[in-house]
């Protein structure tokens, strides 16, 4: 034991003897060399990304857009046939002159998307007329905002009219102002929100 050399194994998977290949190798008579390494990942095949189509996501944009206008819708007018005739009257006057100005200022900033889009089809150089710089808003995202819009204002609308008839008062002349509120918030942030860096290079 103590007198002779120690003896080295040669079953390890590090140590080989000369002129023989690894061990590891012998297993599985497998090359793992770096090139045939490299050789064999490039041969796997890559799963792509599962994506949507835009055709189908567009449609269930479309679908989800009008099942929340036919429930704002609903829910609007049974609120409003449970008021008494006299008590209606005053109610819709007073839903009118609270959203009716946000309401125009949506309807504005739609048509302003469809002038610049008619510029558009009808080659007009716009920005150069108007001495525009080049990040200036495009009709896409100029419709982004109103369609966010249209979202909101009538959604607030809907919450003013279900709470007032059901006698949360309190409630329902919050949403106005917090509707103002959070308008008048979104036109002073001075965070990258709504196109913000292209408003401020302009």
């Amino acid at each position: 034991m103590l007198g002779g050399p120690a003896g080295i194994s040669t079953i390890s998977p590090i140590i080989r003897r000369s002129g023989s290949r690894p061990v590891f190798a012998e297993l599985g008579d497998e090359d793992f060399s770096p090139s045939a390494v490299e050789m064999k990942a490039a041969g796997l095949p890559i799963s792509p990304a599962i994506m949507p189509s835009p055709v189908l996501l567009w449609r269930f944009k479309v679908v989800l857009f009008f099942i929340w206008a036919f429930s704002c819708c609903k829910i609007s007018w049974d609120s409003v046939m449970r008021m008494s005739a006299d008590l209606r009257d005053l109610f819709l006057y007073e839903a009118f002159l609270y959203f009716n100005p946000l309401l125009l200022t949506t309807m504005m900033v739609w048509l302003w998307g469809v002038n610049l889009w008619v510029f558009d089809q009808s080659t007009v150089n716009y920005a150069k007329m108007f001495d525009l710089d080049q990040n200036h808003l495009t009709h896409k995202e100029i419709w982004k905002s109103a369609t966010w819009m249209t979202i909101i204002v009538p959604t607030s609308m809907t919450s003013y009219l279900y709470l007032y008839s059901h006698g949360e008062v309190s409630l329902a002349a919050s949403q106005p102002v917090l509707l103002y509120a959070a308008a008048t918030l979104i036109l002073i942030f001075p965070f990258d929100i709504f196109f913000y860096h292209l408003a401020t290079t302009c």
